[in-house]
């Protein structure tokens, strides 16, 4: 078969569709934590909220992902994520609707609670529309992804650039949000309610998101030879075109059913020895504990599966490694929500040749940068692979991750010596963001496409759950590491024995911890790319 030139124009509806449910995602994102510390929570439990959201948020694409796979197909559950998301943003715009003036008299040190406030209203608005974001993220991420992959014949190559093509659209989407939701949306400690039009903004995307998927799905949305796609689940058990699993033969077995009773019995367990059940055990630590010990006994329960093959089990393998190492990647890049915006609107100086830049417009560099650098790696990619020295998926996340310990290097220099309350120039921050971007750009589009390779058909989705359930756990551990951000009057957290008195000190946590895993997962690529069975 000849390689049709260019992409069909279904990866363009894909890219609308992404864009501007990115758009709603990262609108409102850019805001939450300055909404809960400026009326509703201490600076702490403003992080630990955005930790735990954020980690659930790609934690129900397992969820999603099992439900397409087995009873709706792609479509379906992208068009019911797509409206639950939206019901999500509208709630959160009724909770900054009613909320009232900050329930702390020194929101900025988190100081102590004014008893004659009550914004019990406007916390379960925001619950309710967190919990609304959540499901319906994890009906509409995996699936998504998914059908990107499908749009191409299984040896296709170029479904790396339509993977590039289509994180580009995720970071449009991206880009805009900040700067109209922060523009419009931002409100003080004193009026919060102004931020109730940047989660309005943000649910009016979403509505658009599921219009323009619903409106031209049916005739976009189509195999090479014209079928629909995403209609129904997959029902083939054949692997991308592998000729080794065709000669494996491998009889017919059935599984267990004892299987699907060990691993909920593994998870209880695991919840249990991560904390769930201790008597001083918060809110937050509930969800932590879940979200690790299913990380753990999902996978299991994939890989135990008896019709698997060895070569399906073998790149199923290198899919768990890889998420392993991406969980150091995003628990440090997820700073940008939490930590990171917290320390540019007290520690970095926005004066912009005389304009005020404001906090969550830096949300809006990290993709500036992906949209400008993503067409360069392309081809620098694509230029090494006509030479037979493009690296191997493992070694480009490797690079990924020591761009990130680079990143923040720069920054924990930056900050040698600074005092909590002195300030540092923007441009710091914005050289820190752009070098995150190239690591994002080595380790994140690559790892989508690596996943649709390696997956087979019949558990696509279910494993793009698993694969995003890696940024589940990592935004959990964003929101833990978070907590220990240098404060004013606050006593200096510890992690591990090493106590985190300055800025510099928080920052080169996330030095030492990427730049290990980079220098592991070098080690390791030899065996991941056997392990591959000559995918790459």
């Amino acid at each position: 078969m000849n390689e049709q030139k260019g992409h069909p124009k279904g990866l363009y509806l894909l890219f609308m569709t992404e864009m501007a449910e990115r758009f709603s995602y990262y609108g409102m994102r850019a805001l939450f934590t300055l909404y809960m510390v400026a009326a509703l929570f201490s600076t702490t439990d403003a992080f630990q909220i955005y930790g735990s959201y954020t980690g659930l948020v790609y934690l129900t694409p397992l969820l999603g992902g099992y439900i397409a796979d087995r009873y709706w197909g792609n479509r379906r559950s992208i068009i019911t994520g797509g409206i639950v998301m939206a019901i999500g943003q509208f709630l959160m715009f009724a909770s900054a609707c009613v909320v009232k003036q900050s329930i702390f008299k020194d929101p900025l040190a988190g100081g102590t609670i004014d008893p004659s406030i009550n914004n019990f209203m406007s916390r379960l608005f925001m619950f309710s529309g967190l919990a609304a974001l959540i499901i319906g993220n994890g009906f509409f991420k995996p699936n998504i992804s998914t059908m990107v992959g499908d749009l191409y014949e299984p040896t296709d190559h170029r479904k790396d650039a339509a993977f590039t093509i289509f994180y580009m659209g995720i970071n449009v989407g991206a880009l805009i949000a900040p700067f109209i939701c922060g523009g419009i949306g931002t409100g003080s400690w004193n009026n919060p309610t102004h931020f109730r039009w940047a989660f309005f903004a943000a649910g009016c995307a979403m509505i658009i998101s599921v219009a323009i998927f619903s409106i031209f799905k049916n005739k976009y949305l189509i195999t090479p030879e014209g079928k629909q796609i995403g209609e129904s689940p997959k029902v083939d058990t054949v692997h991308h075109n592998e000729e080794e699993i065709a000669t494996e033969n491998k009889p017919k077995v059935k599984n267990s059913p004892l299987r699907p009773i060990f691993c909920l019995i593994l998870a209880i367990g695991l919840y249990i020895a991560f904390g769930g059940l201790s008597s001083t055990a918060t809110f937050n630590d509930y969800i932590s504990s879940a979200v690790f010990a299913i990380a753990i006994a999902i996978p299991i329960f994939i890989i135990t599966d008896k019709t698997l093959t060895r070569t399906e089990m073998s790149r199923i393998g290198v899919i768990y490694i890889i998420a392993i190492f991406v969980i150091f990647f995003w628990s440090a890049f997820e700073q940008a929500g939490a930590s990171l915006t917290y320390f540019a609107e007290h520690n970095v100086n926005r004066n912009f040749f005389g304009m005020d830049f404001k906090t969550p417009w830096f949300q809006s560099v990290n993709p500036i940068c992906v949209v400008c650098f993503a067409p360069l790696f392309a081809m620098m990619w694509e230029k090494l692979g006509k030479k037979g020295k493009e690296p191997a998926s493992p070694v480009k996340q490797a690079i990924g991750l020591m761009l990130l310990a680079i990143g923040y290097a720069i920054i924990a220099y930056a900050t040698f010596g600074v005092k909590d309350t002195s300030k540092i120039s923007m441009f710091w921050l914005i050289g820190l963001y752009a070098i995150h971007t190239c690591g994002e750009l080595s380790l994140s589009p690559i790892g989508l496409s690596m996943v649709n390779k390696l997956s087979p058909a019949r558990l696509a989705s279910l494993l793009m759950g698993v694969w995003f359930m890696s940024n589940a756990a990592s935004n959990i551990l964003a929101g833990k590491f978070s907590t220990l951000f240098p404060e004013p009057g606050v006593p200096p957290r510890s992690i591990f024995g090493f106590q985190v008195n300055t800025l510099s000190d928080f920052f080169l946590i996330f030095v030492v911890m990427a730049g290990v895993a980079s220098i592991v997962l070098f080690c390791l690529c030899p065996l991941l790319k056997k392990m591959m069975k000559g995918i790459e």
